[in-house]
């Protein structure tokens, strides 16, 4: 199934359409007076609702999703839960510098830990499983990159988990001739993210939040006393805002320095049909844990329940268009199933079921970002770089402490307004991304140049 066969409301993921029948909140049809109003019903959006609610019972919180519970990236990533952070590891140290970086792994070593709490305290049917992650190399450029990206968590003491296994341990493991090397590191996990951000709405809900779904934002105003959002059937007259819309913040209606915190680029996944044991026991991956290579234009994959494997990545592509916007990708899809076949020829005649993509936020300076937007009252998150499931959740927990006033030791983390730098322009955005992509192409294409066995380069064209 490709998500370009369906229409916005049905399904488009693996998640999406796995879940099954989901019936949607009605719109808002009413004007309401509200503490907060939160934009977004993604994780970032739910969490925070959640957690605010459930710390001032008798606040009057609202959540509206432009389209369904489910629709954007919380029902469409891969599932990862992990300590990944920004862009490669190096750059965040040469942008940010050594405590920062470090201050960004415990933060999200707790968002892990907290996602995975979250789930087993309230009774998640979301499919987790803290299997660890993998992070691979397939060339001698790229094992030496790692070995270095390796001694950098041992130097700043961030590597508690993290073991190192060479080319020998890898094939015993794995079953592939193809990985160099890497590191196996072990505090991480993987959900269903469509049932996981379902399970929040439920959860949301129980405490008293009330969420409208199919209800876009068509103006944001501030005044001297409160924020007016409208949408199409109602307005909602708030003391405080949220937008947690993260790659689609471009197309609220805000102000040009909401506009400007991101730019979006579209990565794409395949699901494969469900293995047989007897192809399970050929790839070996006994282990069940995700994967993420180092290229530059990083893969990942992971198994699902039902014994599956989810491959995406490969290329970042920008378009012009909005992120709402849905825009197949056939060789993006066909590099990452030629990709797979590559590391496991056994399973050369495995089907691909499900095919889909969906954008990412990125910002200028390489690290995510809460802000307050002119004032305390609206506060924004977002550029989550594709690493956003575990943060996401614990960043609804720091956002609530922001609503609420509080100084904490969330609240004192560096990404909380910070100053970062401006994506005004969308042509400038939208080029600059191109230039970027194509230099990382190259460099993947230059550390791979002597990879022999088939793998096939593919370029996308954006538009």
């Amino acid at each position: 199934m490709s998500f370009d066969q369906a229409s916005p409301l049905q399904s488009r993921s693996f998640w999406q359409h796995a879940y099954g029948e989901y019936s949607p909140n009605s719109p808002l049809a009413e004007d309401l007076k509200v503490d907060v109003a939160i934009v977004g019903g993604g994780f970032t959006g739910l969490n925070t609702a959640w957690q605010f609610k459930k710390d001032n019972p008798n606040a009057r919180v609202v959540v509206l999703e432009a389209a369904i519970i489910g629709f954007g990236a919380s029902g469409r990533n891969a599932g990862f839960s992990t300590k990944m952070f920004g862009l490669e590891p190096e750059v965040v140290l040469l942008r940010w510098g050594k405590q920062k970086m470090i201050d960004a792994h415990h933060y999200l070593k707790l968002a892990v830990a907290h996602t995975k709490h979250l789930i087993e305290d309230n009774g998640f049917q979301s499919d987790y499983e803290h299997r660890g992650l993998v992070r691979a190399t397939y060339t001698k450029q790229q094992l030496g990159r790692m070995q270095k990206t390796y001694e950098l968590f041992q130097n700043l003491g961030i590597d508690e988990d993290m073991v190192w296994r060479g080319a020998e341990q890898f094939r015993q493991d794995f079953h592939s001739e193809r990985f160099a090397g890497g590191i196996y590191e072990s505090n991480t996990g993987y959900l269903n993210p469509c049932k996981q951000v379902r399970a929040l709405k439920s959860l949301a809900e129980s405490a008293g939040v009330s969420i409208y779904e199919t209800t876009p934002v068509t103006k944001i105003e501030r005044t001297s006393s409160a924020i007016v959002v409208t949408t199409p059937n109602g307005k909602i007259t708030s003391d405080k805002l949220v937008i947690a819309t993260n790659a689609y913040t471009r197309q609220v209606p805000g102000p040009q320095r909401l506009r400007s915190r991101q730019y979006p680029l579209w990565t794409y996944q395949i699901v494969t049909e469900p293995l047989s044991d007897a192809q399970w026991d050929s790839i070996g991956w006994k282990e069940r844990q995700s994967f993420g290579d180092n290229r530059q234009m990083l893969h990942y994959f992971r198994p699902t329940t039902d014994g599956r494997i989810i491959m995406g990545g490969g290329d970042v592509i920008p378009y012009r268009t909005g992120a709402k916007e849905e825009i197949p990708a056939p060789a993006a899809w066909q590099h990452c199933e030629e990709h797979l076949k590559w590391i496991y020829p056994q399973l050369k005649n495995i089907r691909i079921d499900y095919r889909w993509g969906g954008p990412v936020s990125v910002t200028m300076d390489a690290a995510p970002e809460i802000s307050f937007i002119e004032d305390e009252r609206m506060i924004y998150s977002g550029g989550c770089f594709g690493h956003g499931v575990a943060l996401t959740h614990l960043n609804g927990r720091t956002i609530a402490d922001l609503l609420e006033g509080k100084k904490t030791e969330l609240t004192e983390f560096w990404i909380v307004n910070r100053k970062s730098l401006s994506m005004s322009s969308d042509t400038l955005s939208f080029l600059g991304g191109g230039v970027a992509r194509g230099a990382l192409k190259a460099w993947d294409w230059w550390e791979e140049r002597s990879l022999k066995g088939g793998r096939v380069e593919t370029a996308v064209v954006g538009r």
